[in-house]
């Protein structure tokens, strides 16, 4: 039986958890499909005011990151590299989370492995944690939650 993970990255230490979690992790990367992908929000006005040029950059940045983290999996842990699916959704959606979900409704995956980012609860409460709404939402699912080291 294939299992397919929904893997949603971005540069933060709560995604570079969730890679290092999987590399470690002792299950064997047999039959395993992961998707890793990233998610375009709806830019915030500091963002635009950062230019055109900027703006520009961020989908080959995210590119590489995504590419990054599927030869990390494919070396030290031996995932089969054919196993391994790159998606950059660059139709920016009004959030991360409203993204990962509209994805996950249109595939079949069988778990969504997430980072958490650590917040303060002000921070939290103001901009809530996308792990906690991907947990409310996607309910009959798994959701694997790593927390950085």
């Amino acid at each position: 039986m294939a299992n397919s993970l929904l893997i949603p990255l971005n540069d933060s230490v709560a995604s570079r958890a969730v890679v290092d979690f999987l590399i470690n992790m002792s299950f064997g990367p047999e039959g395993c499909h992961i998707t890793l992908i990233h998610i375009f929000r709806k830019p915030t006005s500091g963002e635009e005011l950062m230019g055109k040029k900027f703006m520009d950059e961020q989908p080959g940045k995210y590119r590489a990151l995504l590419e990054n983290a599927k030869q990390r999996l494919v070396r030290e842990k031996g995932f089969d590299p054919e196993q391994i699916e790159i998606q950059l959704l660059t139709d920016p959606y009004p959030s991360v989370t409203e993204g990962i979900i509209d994805f996950f409704n249109k595939g079949q995956y069988d778990m969504v492995v997430t980072g958490r980012k650590r917040m303060s609860k002000s921070e939290e409460f103001i901009m809530g944690d996308i792990s906690v709404k991907l947990v409310r939402s996607l309910s009959k699912t798994s959701i694997l939650v790593v927390k950085p080291g």
